[in-house]
């Protein structure tokens, strides 16, 4: 297994984070703790998790990812400094947390707290606003007319932000956390609060996790270059498109059990007639060079420059495996050169 320091801290993680939004409902108890323990087993120290978690998320699975990886570390105290533990405060619009509210400093402290409790733990590693409150184009497909970016205002949304890192800075001084960071935001995102952070001598993020895989790179060259030179980690969350890359959705498909037979997570908005395309000459690839389509995706994510650590998920020990074996197998200049005439066919196909 390879490492890589997380950003500007001094954390050393592996290139692989194990996600654990399925723990809850597609997987229960039993599944976390084989999947934990054959992830340590092969070198991975990063699990990544969020107080919203399971997924879909509702009020039934509010908390119950964390409850089940606090079940385990009760059970496995001795490995707890061997992990980087990360996990997420929910944003607004849930109403069963914090009755849909906005981050704030008072509410970081207040579920901090909460997300302790749940996963038996003193410290939490990294600790990630899961979405900005500003409308702002962060999760999946947007396009000019859908957000309205002249309509912020500016100094109130960096008062929020503010208030933000204090809570935040409070939970560091007092041991809770250790490192924080970003999910599904921007460069604007990024630089305000290293502004901030800088102007009031408070502690700066040290990531930031986004979607992005070969279907969704909205984020190359702008969000990673910014990420790159202001000593950020990039973690990529959904490297295979919620799924879609590893092949099992072409023509229709739903396999039983699979993450878009639910509801709520039924294609996010991802099958289209181009990713469809794109996914069969994928496919088409992987199988010319001997590896899973899955494999395919997952390698030449963790090949992009200023990827830190690629989250992935399984709902089974086979896709498990799987996903840990594309991370050994580097790809080869010419199966790149075909992805990269595939990619730029199809640069933004859903």
């Amino acid at each position: 297994m390879e490492y890589s320091r997380l950003g500007s801290s001094p954390l050393e993680v592996s290139r692989i984070c194990l996600g654990s939004m399925t723990w809850g409902v597609q997987n229960n108890q039993h599944d976390a703790d084989e999947q934990i323990n054959y992830a340590l087993s092969r070198g991975i120290n990063f699990i990544d998790t969020a107080e919203m978690y399971a997924v879909p998320p509702s009020p039934e699975t509010y908390g119950k990812t964390e409850a089940i990886i606090g079940n385990w570390l009760k059970r496995h105290q001795e490995k707890r400094e061997k992990l980087v533990l990360a996990t997420k405060i929910a944003g607004s619009g849930l109403p069963w947390i914090r009755e849909g509210g906005p981050i704030t400093g008072q509410s970081v402290i207040q579920a901090v707290d909460d997300s302790l409790a749940r996963l038996n733990t003193d410290y939490i590693d990294l600790y990630q606003l899961h979405w900005p409150n500003r409308t702002s184009p962060h999760f999946g497909k947007q396009w000019p007319g859908m957000v309205p970016l002249t309509a912020l205002d500016r100094d109130e949304e960096r008062a929020g932000m503010l208030d933000i890192l204090e809570g935040l800075a409070s939970c560091i001084q007092a041991g809770k956390i250790r490192h924080w960071g970003l999910s599904d935001d921007t460069p604007w995102g990024i630089h305000t609060y290293l502004n901030l952070a800088m102007q009031h001598n408070l502690p700066k993020p040290v990531s930031i996790q986004n979607e992005f895989s070969l279907l969704h790179a909205k984020d190359w060259p702008y969000l990673i270059e910014t990420c790159v030179n202001e000593d950020i980690a990039y973690l990529p969350w959904s490297p295979l498109a919620g799924g879609m890359l590893s092949g099992k959705y072409l023509g229709g498909a739903r396999p039983e059990g699979s993450r878009w037979t639910l509801v709520q997570r039924q294609g996010l908005f991802r099958d289209t007639q181009l990713a469809q395309e794109a996914v069969a000459k994928y496919l088409e690839i992987a199988k010319e060079f001997n590896m899973t389509a899955a494999q395919l995706a997952l390698a030449w994510c963790d090949q992009v420059d200023g990827v830190t650590s690629t989250i992935i998920g399984a709902t089974t020990m086979a896709q498990l495996k799987e996903n840990i074996q594309a991370f050994e197998q580097p790809l080869c200049a010419e199966s790149l050169a075909e992805i990269d005439t595939v990619f730029k066919a199809y640069p933004s196909p859903f």
